[in-house]
């Protein structure tokens, strides 16, 4: 039987090199492989970590959807539905005062008197006038009537008779005047007695008894002054982005601070129907009611409206605006996560947020506190917004 020589005595005979030699070197040959192959990845882990460090994190947030309303929250002054400083018609002296400050007066009621004798004496004397005047005058037209008697049988001049008919004319015009002089001293006379001109309250009292009074707005100081309470004006600056979302019937809550905890429901009743050129509002007047006395007038109040919104758009907050030369843009991230530049139409300013007409779609990621230097196409690393939990909130 022929026996077959060993593979390996072949292989070490045909190279020379004996078996643990060859195995060294295959050792070695697969070490070499391997630092060469770690070293590759190495360099690629580095290289995209490096690529990685150099991309600028960016935090971004989704813009939230418009609500069909929106509280809108304005300052406003109330004011007495009438209003009215009460001046003296005459002068003289405060002979008495019937009322003071907080007191219920009604149309027509007496507040005070004044003494003024001065018109008395000038009422006197033109009473006095008139009487004259009268007398002249029915002489004058009894002389008149004589001269027409007899210019009719031609017993005097024409010229005699027409001077005789003037002077009557005169005389009775005479005392018409008169007569208007006296009415005029009686009502001024009158006017001594200072009445309330409509119902309401006296918030004001600036004289008292033995005091001089003058008469008129211009020189004198209003004596009382009256205001009626049972209704209220409230009136309100409203902003002109704001301005077509107020009318006529639209409902509102005032909110007092002396008044914690109540609100108190009133309606729009006018606005000015044109935007003020020097603060860019419109003035709005409201009426409230007020049959209780509870409000007082010059009081600061909180008017809460309920203005009905487009529930199409969108809100971003007011630092994701970018403000550039070719309009009010914002950056949003893609989904490669490259940088987006687009620009939106800008509506109602809510302050912290901007409402957004076009431009954004609901699925888009903005970027909060973008740079100025932002460019389209620019990679970057992105960071979720997480909004911080209300203090005191636990999580369910």
């Amino acid at each position: 039987m022929r026996l077959h020589p060993n593979p390996a005595s072949r292989v070490s005979r045909s190279t020379g090199l004996s078996l643990p030699v060859l195995l060294t070197a295959v050792v070695l040959l697969s070490l070499v492989g391997w630092r060469l192959f770690s070293t590759v990845q190495a360099k690629d882990a580095l290289r995209e970590a490096t690529q990685g460090a150099s991309k600028p994190t960016v935090l971004v947030t989704a813009p939230s959807k418009g609500q069909s309303t929106e509280d809108l929250v304005l300052p406003g002054t109330v004011q007495a539905w009438s209003d009215a400083p009460i001046y003296a018609r005459t002068s003289g002296y405060l002979k008495r005062r019937l009322v003071d400050i907080g007191d219920a007066v009604k149309a027509g009621q007496l507040l005070a008197e004044i003494d003024a004798p001065e018109v008395d004496q000038q009422l006197r004397q033109a009473e006095a006038e008139l009487a004259v005047a009268e007398a002249t005058s029915k002489v004058a037209q009894g002389t008149a009537e004589r001269y027409k008697q007899l210019l009719a049988t031609q017993s005097v001049a024409p010229q005699d008779a027409e001077d005789r008919i003037g002077d009557g004319l005169a005389k009775a015009a005479a005392v018409t005047s008169a007569r208007a002089n006296v009415q005029r001293l009686r009502e001024l006379q009158g006017f001594a007695r200072v009445t309330a001109p409509f119902d309401g309250v006296v918030t004001a009292r600036n004289t008292d008894v033995g005091a001089l009074v003058v008469a008129g707005g211009a020189s004198g100081q209003a004596l009382f002054h009256v205001s009626s309470t049972r209704k209220l004006r409230v009136y309100v600056e409203t902003p002109e982005s704001l301005a077509t979302g107020i009318a006529p019937g639209l409902n509102a809550d005032l909110r007092f601070v002396s008044q914690p905890g109540k609100s108190f429901p009133a309606k729009v009743m006018a606005t000015s129907t044109a935007i003020s050129a020097s603060t860019r509002t419109l003035l709005t007047q409201l009426e409230i009611d007020n049959a209780a006395g509870t409000l007082l007038p010059g009081a600061y109040a909180e008017v809460h409206f309920k203005l009905p919104l487009r529930v199409d758009t969108l809100r971003v907050p007011g630092n994701a605006l970018l403000f550039r030369a070719d309009g009010l843009s914002v950056v949003t991230v893609d989904a490669q996560d490259t940088l987006q530049i687009k620009t939106i139409t800008q509506g109602r300013d809510f302050g912290k947020e901007v409402e957004v007409l076009s431009g954004l779609q609901p699925t888009d990621r903005i970027v909060l506190n973008p740079p100025d230097s932002a460019l389209s196409g620019t990679p970057v690393r992105v960071t979720v917004f997480a909004p911080k939990a209300a203090p005191g909130s636990a999580a369910k």
